[in-house]
């Protein structure tokens, strides 16, 4: 047993000293392990640090970019997983993108009231979205506020640039023209004679005195649809307070089969800065419904003769429905006309196209200096395109003149001409903008890109690439200018062409605002003069008042006498027509106070006799004394009453004298002509007091 106990013992020890290297070994190992262990659990807690960095910098980011670009974060996910989607979502995605950039164009008509373009729209494959979503194209009838620009993103477009009222207000065009006139006369001789009241009223006073033969028509400054306008002979009969555009009326238009006749040429800008304007080679055609005859006091009011625009004319009886002979037709129908008539065409529409550029170009240093004011950070395409109406007039020379430029020309169809011309005029100009030029996906990307970055302060050091190495990209306005150029459809080019308006880009530095600071300057001298005017008047009413008051008590001490001192001739009149008023309401109360008494003793009435008496007094109260027994007769006058009624009388007279209600009533019963004899010698001095009060005064 002891033996068999020693031999395992010193088995079991020979095994243990068999396996004790080993034993140190994976000690050792261990150690070594547990060393990496712990440092591979440093590097994932740093990874995890850096993740969990980068996961909030993108939840910032992500709210930011939904505040920047006000999209909706239901898209995003609630937790830090991964959302899991399912195959069908990213087929449709793939598909989605496969589809191209087209399903992808968006426009906004929220401000806009014509079907006719949301019809071309749709046939662009566009859709219509609200102002709040990130619409590619804004389409509005209005003009383009400073916020609404600024707001813009750099994929966004407008169909208006900012500071065009500058020649589509009546008032502003005409301070342009005049201004460019005054520096190059003879390049802008296509604008009549124009004046803006009323700073300008003096002037246009002198005119018409000077040249008595002629017409002025009167517009409002930013009327439309010919609202407010109307012919006149004489300037006298304008307040020199209104704010209107008086112009020469050009009296010896070209006509066709009698008629008077306007052009519409509709003009498309698509950038300012290169300046590039295009014009339609179809238009519409206005004419009058009535007969023209050169204008005289009977036919100034006829607007059917005068006024071409259709907003009128269609409330005509004579006005025709034909596209060939109607009362409104196409540019190419007047061109057969004119061709038949031997008119060289080239040469014609050459100086409507010169008439054009040369309006836009008054205008061009405020667009310019509006657009990069207002979008400085537009770099893939231009962010305003607009379609100008210019109404063009040919006198009787074929020598054309522009009278007004719109600014929202109107897209209504209602005949099947109207919808041949602006339909196509609107399917041409989509065409040309090239709505697919700009990738909004990606614009949206890089400026997320260029917004994390900044936040993250990356890309301090970015990689240097030498530029041998990358290819010459043309930028987007080379493309946009190949892109128009070879999709001109009905359209064509009238700027830029060659260097023949090179001198008119080089205006006087000061000229621009020189002449709108002198026109103002006149406006507030005018507002000065009107204000000193009021005052000067209400000075005078409030001296006549107390005067008018004492005038009544000598009236009353001394009955007799012609009047008291009083401070104008007219209340000495009107208080001596009161005296004898009140000496035969006297007398005849005298008389009726006799009669009555004199039936009191009698007691008899006589109908006949109370019925001339009614006639004879007017009753000043409706209370009946006590003592009177019978309705039919009249009520006792009482002196002091019939005193007080006078003296109102009198007032009244003055005050009615004094606001030149009399004045206006002999001026308008002059004009039509129903003054009699006796009127004209009583009420003269209204007419001579006219001509002094509205005689311009020297500044």
């Amino acid at each position: 047993m002891e033996l068999d106990l020693q031999d395992t013992f010193l088995h079991d020890e020979d095994q243990q000293s068999l396996h004790s290297p080993k034993v140190t070994y994976s000690v050792a190992h261990k150690r070594k392990n547990d060393k990496g262990q712990d440092e591979k659990i440093v590097t994932d807690q740093q990874a995890k640090e850096k993740e969990q960095a980068e996961n909030i910098a993108s939840l910032l980011m992500s709210n930011y970019d939904m505040k920047l670009y006000g999209e909706d974060d239901t898209s995003q996910p609630t937790s830090r997983t991964a959302p899991i989607i399912p195959i069908e979502a990213t087929r449709k995605k793939k598909k989605r993108k496969s589809l191209g950039l087209r399903s992808q164009i968006s426009i906004c008509l929220t401000n806009c009231r014509y079907e006719s373009i949301r019809k071309v729209a749709s046939a662009f494959g566009m859709r219509e979205v609200s102002e709040e979503e990130a619409w590619n194209f804004y389409w509005t009838d209005m003009s383009v506020s400073v916020e609404r620009a600024k707001e813009m993103k750099r994929f966004q477009r407008i169909n208006h640039f900012p500071g065009m009222l500058e020649i589509c207000r009546k008032d502003l065009l005409a301070r342009n023209l005049n201004r460019m006139q005054k520096i190059y006369p003879k390049e802008y001789n296509f604008f009549p004679k124009t004046w803006c009241l009323p700073a300008d009223f003096g002037e246009a006073l002198n005119y018409s005195k000077s040249r008595k033969n002629k017409t002025f028509i009167i517009k409002p400054e930013c009327g439309s649809q010919g609202r407010g306008i109307y012919l006149t002979k004489s300037l006298k009969d304008i307040k020199p307070t209104d704010k209107l555009i008086c112009q020469v009326y050009l009296s010896k238009p070209y006509l066709v089969d009698g008629y008077k006749f306007d052009i519409r040429v509709y003009t498309l800008i698509t950038s300012c800065d290169p300046l590039r304007i295009f014009v339609y080679n179809e238009g519409l055609v206005r004419f009058a419904t009535s007969r023209y005859a050169d204008p005289n006091v009977n036919n100034t009011t006829n607007v059917f003769m005068h006024l071409t625009n259709y907003a009128l004319n269609k409330h005509s009886r004579t006005y025709v429905y034909d596209s060939e002979a109607g009362s409104k037709r196409k540019i190419s129908t007047l061109n057969k006309i004119l061709l038949s008539q031997g008119v060289d065409l080239d040469r014609l529409w050459h100086a409507i196209d010169q008439v054009i550029v040369k309006t836009i170009i008054s205008a061009w240093p405020i667009l310019k200096h509006s657009y990069h004011a207002c979008f400085p950070s537009h770099d893939m395409v231009h962010a305003c395109f607009e379609i100008l109406g210019f109404d063009i007039l040919l006198d009787h020379k074929l020598h054309p003149y522009i009278l007004e430029v719109n600014h929202s020309p109107s897209f209504h169809t209602d005949t099947q001409l109207d919808r041949e011309v602006k339909e196509g005029l609107l399917t041409d100009t989509f065409t040309m903008l090239n709505i697919w030029q700009c990738d909004k996906r990606r614009v949206l990307e890089e400026d997320r890109k260029r917004i994390r970055d900044r936040l993250l302060q990356t890309n301090k050091f970015a990689d240097f690439t030498p530029t041998e190495d990358k290819e010459p990209e043309k930028s987007p306005w080379q493309t946009q200018i190949q892109w128009e150029e070879t999709h001109l459809g009905n359209y064509r080019r009238v700027y830029p062409v060659g260097e023949q308006y090179a001198s008119l880009f080089q205006q006087p530095s000061g000229s621009l605002y020189t002449g709108t600071a002198s026109s103002r300057a006149r406006g507030d001298c005018t507002r000065i003069q009107r204000e000193e005017f009021q005052q000067t008047k209400a000075k005078a009413e409030a001296l006549k008042k107390p005067s008018q008051s004492k005038s009544t008590k000598e009236t009353e001490k001394k009955p007799g006498e012609e009047g008291s001192t009083t401070t104008t001739s007219v209340t000495v009149a009107s208080t001596a027509t009161a005296v004898d008023k009140a000496a035969k309401a006297k007398a005849r109360l005298e008389k009726e106070q006799k009669r009555k008494e004199k039936e009191e003793r009698d007691k008899k009435l006589s109908g006949k006799t109370s019925l001339v008496s009614a006639s004879q007094a007017a009753p000043v109260e409706n209370i009946k004394p006590p003592y009177v027994l019978c309705s039919f007769e009249p009520d006792p006058i009482v002196e002091k009453e019939e005193r007080e009624r006078v003296n109102l009388l009198a007032q009244r007279d003055f005050l009615i004298r004094s606001y030149g209600m009399l004045e206006q009533i002999y001026l308008v019963m002059k004009k039509m002509g129903t003054l009699r004899p006796e009127d004209e010698r009583k009420y003269g001095v209204y007419g001579r007091l006219s001509v002094v009060s509205n005689s311009p005064k020297k500044v």
